[in-house]
Formats: structure tokens, sequence, C-alpha cells
């Protein structure tokens, strides 16, 4: 019976764990354009109302950039913000290597909704005039 009782404890932290990689958003300064990240962020906040942005190495400055562009636009509040070192293997047999890690969560403004309403209707009536 406590074979039963802990398996269920760890199926309920697996799932929090799941739940709480919905909204993580993992950047890389190389393999797709900044405001990529940016877009998908914003719909990240719309379905979850927060967002993390992890990045490792060279790729903390475009994390802090699009954190930036976000709050700086009125559609996100910094809600947390750790640093870290990370043990990195490049080949299997390889020694460690340190690498710099980021993660930026960011939250819904209270001005959110408001402001991407208004961006959706400058967008539509710009269609209309074309």
């Amino acid at each position: 019976m406590e074979g039963l009782t802990e398996a269920v404890n760890d199926m309920h932290i697996t799932e929090s764990a799941a739940n709480k990689k919905n909204h993580r958003i993992q950047v890389s300064n190389t393999k797709k354009p900044l405001f990529f990240y940016v877009n998908l962020a914003k719909k990240y906040m719309q379905l979850n109302n927060e967002v993390e942005l992890s990045g490792l190495g060279m790729a903390i400055a475009t994390v802090v950039t699009i954190a930036e562009i976000l709050k700086n636009n009125g559609l996100a509040v910094e809600k947390k913000i750790i640093t870290k070192t990370v043990d990195m293997r490049e080949d299997a047999g390889g020694r460690p290597i340190q690498k710099a890690k980021i993660e930026i969560l960011l939250g819904k403004s209270d001005k959110f909704d408001e402001i991407l309403a208004a961006a959706a209707e400058e967008a539509n009536e710009y269609e209309d005039q074309s």
C-alpha cells in the first residue's frame, strides 16, 4: 500500500512539472529571429497568464532583450529572475564545461488584453486601407 501511495505522489509531482514546461520557451540566439520569440511569448501569456524565458550562454542577451521588449510595450511584468551555472558536456565522453543560464518568469500586465486588442484593431484598419 505504501508503494502505491508513493507512486501517486510521484505522479502529482510529474504532472506539476509537466504543467510548468507548458509555458517555458528555451531561447536560442541562432535558430529563430528575435520577434519569433516575442510573438510566441505573447501567445503563451494569452494561454497561461505567464511565460518563462530560458537561455544558455550567448542566448542570455536574447532572453533579456525579449523580456525588455515585452515589458516596455506594457505587455508583461517581471515576476522572477534566476541566474545559475550548469554543467554541460559537448561530447558523450567529454569533460563537463560550465555555462551560464538565465530564467525569467514574466506575467501578464493588467493592460495586456487591451494592448493586444488595440494592436489587432490597428492591423485590421491597415489591411482595410491597402
